[in-house]
């Protein structure tokens, strides 16, 4: 199973972040990807740097205007920006209505939801080629492949179709399984971190070729919040293509084993060609964002009953934080799914 990376991806650095009102470490550091590169490089796995299919693909999923923001965001609120302020929001409109403004702050409130995903001087570079990771996965599983992983950082499924949310710029995991929309009829998104994958859901809530399923915490007392409640099913042409399995907090490997089984069963029955995985490493009891308990030996079971399904497979890293048990997770997550796949 070939990995794609790209160095690129490290570039983003954010200091700090609000959670609650208090300042934050922010969790999201180049540490988590170099991490699982290492871990992989150990066992052989062959990591490849992702080719350059350009802004088509992100925009065929978000707003373009969207996209083309981050190209030159931080280097215009360097130059509105007090000595020592940071690329963080202050700014939001709510509703949404009215339009983007001239002015950065204002523009960052725009396409930028909350704190968490700051402007630092490489952000845009990291975050075109994490999805260029994602994009190239995807390519290598449309020639052939029986699966690859794109090791994606900054991770993408909070992205939205037109803003930023939850530590993610834009959404690798969407942007693959729509590019792979071109081989395959029907397609399916496995959402497995630990938070809702409300961007995913907000971008193909109304689309019918696309069957999502998140596995998450009930939003009403966990972030992401807002979006996520099981009678949340799609619309229009997308009705019943968009599937929440709703957990509880503290919930065990056999609850979410038995939230995966009926995910996997809905895609089965949705008649799906090709599968992505929106991989997290954050459900592990030991997270520093930790709302379930899952232990490596689960996560090794997750692998092999997503093997199972028998579908050209893109794997596509989401969450997972510097917990003392996240290089042990992946391995064993990754480690499994290549030996069930035959290589």
């Amino acid at each position: 199973m070939k990995v794609f990376f790209d160095e690129r991806q490290l570039g983003h650095k954010p200091e700090v972040y609000y959670r609650g009102g208090a300042p934050m470490p922010h969790p999201e550091q180049p540490e988590r990807a170099i991490l699982i590169r290492d871990m992989l490089i150990e066992h052989g796995f062959p990591i490849s740097a992702p080719a350059d299919f350009g802004t088509d693909p992100i925009k065929a999923v978000h707003d373009p205007a969207y996209v083309d923001f981050f190209s030159d965001a931080y280097e215009r609120f360097l130059k509105e920006a007090p000595e020592g302020a940071l690329g963080i929001p202050t700014r939001h409109p709510g509703t949404r209505r009215g339009r983007c403004p001239k002015d950065i702050n204002g523009a960052m409130g725009w396409w930028m939801t909350d704190t968490s995903t700051p402007l630092t001087e490489n952000t845009y570079e990291a975050i075109y080629w994490s999805a260029q990771t994602a994009i190239s996965a995807a390519k290598d599983v449309m020639d052939g492949a029986r699966a690859s992983y794109g090791l994606s950082r900054p991770p993408g499924h909070h992205a939205m179709t037109d803003c930023a949310n939850g530590f993610c710029f834009y959404n690798n995991a969407c942007i693959a399984a729509h590019h792979m929309r071109a081989k395959w009829g029907k397609v399916a998104l496995l959402d497995v971190d630990v938070h809702t994958g409300n961007g995913s859901l907000d971008i193909f809530y109304d689309r019918g070729d696309v069957f999502f399923c998140s596995l998450h915490p009930d939003p009403a007392v966990y972030p992401t919040f807002y979006l996520g409640y099981a009678d949340e099913t799609g619309e229009g042409d997308g009705l019943g293509a968009s599937l929440n399995e709703v957990l509880n907090m503290g919930d065990g490997e056999t609850e979410v084993m038995e939230a995966l089984d009926r995910g996997i069963s809905a895609i089965q029955d949705f008649g799906a060609e090709a599968l992505v995985v929106s991989l997290g490493f954050d459900m592990a009891a030991d997270d520093p964002l930790a709302a379930v308990e899952v232990y490596a030996e689960g996560f090794a079971e997750m692998a092999r009953r997503i093997a199972a399904m028998g579908l050209p497979t893109v794997l596509i890293q989401e969450g997972g934080y510097l917990g003392p048990s996240l290089r042990a997770n992946a391995e064993a997550f990754l480690t499994t799914f290549r030996k069930e796949i035959g290589g």
